[in-house]
């Protein structure tokens, strides 16, 4: 069953080993520059994402400073344990966290137009295609 837990001293050096494949390399930023930018930015939450007691990804999420939105910022599976349907179900875990926040309706993602995976997880997700890039990423919503 997958679970989303805080990154602590416990588990944070099992969280900057996590790698995705080579080849999608140019699409994630390693989890390491991603807990410095949390701590630069206090609002991002980072979450490590377990199948049972196995470690097999991370996320970061966090309500954007400019927009005053939610933005998921990282979703990465370490590539161990790609393909078994631990994206989606972290994806889905995370939805319904940002959605217990009565006062927000929105949810924003970004990713590079090149990343077919990602595409295809987010709109089977309910994500739709805002019309934007920021930083060569196209952006998508959820509206809920």
């Amino acid at each position: 069953m997958i679970t989303l837990k805080e990154i602590d001293r416990n588990n944070f050096f099992d969280v900057i080993k996590l790698s995705v494949a080579d080849e999608q390399k140019e699409f994630v930023a390693t989890n390491v520059l991603s807990l410095a930018q949390a701590k630069a930015f206090p609002e991002c939450i980072c979450l490590a994402i377990y199948n049972d007691n196995v470690l097999v990804g991370f996320t970061m999420y966090c309500i954007d400073e400019e927009d005053q939105e939610y933005w998921i910022y990282r979703l990465m599976v370490d590539t161990k344990y790609q393909s078994k349907g631990y994206g989606k179900a972290a994806m889905e875990m995370l939805l319904e966290r940002i959605k217990e926040d009565i006062h927000h309706r929105v949810i924003y993602i970004s990713f590079e137009p090149e990343n077919a995976w990602a595409k295809h997880l987010y709109e089977k997700l309910g994500f739709k295609e805002d019309g934007r890039v920021i930083d060569g990423e196209v952006v998508y919503k959820l509206e809920y």
